[in-house]
């Protein structure tokens, strides 16, 4: 009787986790494609109290799909290889050390099933080298960007974007 019991505790037990593991599952799996967007921009792009190198990798690791790309023809050559997902997250880590006060803020979404376009602000103050620039006073910059993504399984497959890097670099160079 009491291994009859254990073996009836257990089997609940697994019930149990698998059942909430399932919830926790269709919760996430159920997000919207501009709520996952959303993330990429308030929880990787933008810098928050309490961020880490680690932590915007690990976000970022689970909005991008492992065959995730970038697609950019903005003219000016970014520090790294940002066509593929390890090559994004590198991208976005170096960016957020040379803006240590980063605000990328949507300004209005355009959703059409599984895409979504996004028009936005970025903001910051630079800390030293930026886009080829080696600048001894920190600089404030703002510009605009528009970038369509792609989401497909709950996750960032694709993401063509155009960023104004050369006004950018014209507030940087007054």
């Amino acid at each position: 009787m009491n291994m009859f019991f254990r073996k009836s505790v257990f089997k609940i037990v697994v019930v149990v986790v698998l059942s909430i593991t399932a919830v926790a599952w269709s919760l996430e799996s159920s997000r919207t494609p501009k709520e996952i967007v959303a993330d990429f921009y308030a929880k990787c792009l933008t810098i928050n109290a309490g961020d880490t190198d680690a932590s915007v990798t690990a976000v970022m690791d689970n909005l991008f799909s492992t065959d995730f790309q970038s697609i950019n023809t903005n003219g000016v050559a970014p520090a790294t290889d940002i066509s593929n997902k390890q090559g994004m997250i590198n991208g976005v880590i170096g960016l957020r050390g040379m803006v240590p006060d980063l605000k990328w803020e949507p300004q209005e979404f355009l959703v059409d099933g599984n895409t979504v376009i996004v028009r936005s602000k970025a903001a910051g103050t630079t800390k030293g080298e930026f886009l080829g620039l080696n600048l001894p006073v920190a600089k404030p910059f703002n510009i605009m960007a528009i970038d369509i993504h792609t989401v497909e399984n709950g996750q960032i497959k694709t993401v063509y974007h155009v960023e104004e890097w050369a006004t950018a670099i014209q507030q940087l160079t007054k």
